[in-house]
């Protein structure tokens, strides 16, 4: 496929979504074959007319992963590194989120998650781990593991 072609398609589906500088690259790098030189300036292109902004993507991640999937910075974080965002842009991203919002979503999935465990002798300690992995710190897992129980 050409450049031109490539280029177009991919301000479309841009235009559509919000994608991180790696996604753009790798999708380009396929759509050309693997012509390397030819992505970067396809991904310079996009970056340039503003397509393309991993600081407009990191937030938009923070906010869907926090307030939908229920995830918490850690995850969150850890997440956007993953995809190579810069540390820069993922701060500025997770700076969108709301502390009081996720500190309410992590209330509600503990709560949803400790009628799951009534009766459990190891309930605590599973609330904390489940608490954990979804992505909070251990001082917001443990101040909402003192509302609920």
């Amino acid at each position: 496929m050409e450049t031109a072609a490539v280029l177009s398609r991919l301000q479309k589906q841009c235009a559509k979504a919000e994608y991180c500088r790696s996604d753009v690259y790798r999708k380009a790098l396929k759509a050309l074959d693997g012509d390397a030189e030819a992505a970067e300036k396809v991904l310079a292109s996009l970056v340039e007319e503003r397509y393309v902004d991993d600081v407009r993507y990191a937030s938009a991640f923070a906010r869907e992963k926090a307030a939908l999937q229920g995830w918490g910075p850690v995850k969150i974080r850890f997440q956007l590194r993953a995809k190579g965002v810069p540390e820069a842009a993922i701060s500025a991203g997770l700076a969108d989120v709301e502390p009081t919002a996720a500190a309410d979503k992590l209330t509600r999935v503990l709560t949803a998650k400790a009628r799951t465990l009534e009766g459990d002798p190891q309930r605590r300690l599973k609330l904390l781990k489940f608490g954990l992995s979804r992505g909070y710190e251990y001082d917001a897992v443990e101040t909402a593991l003192k509302n609920i129980l």
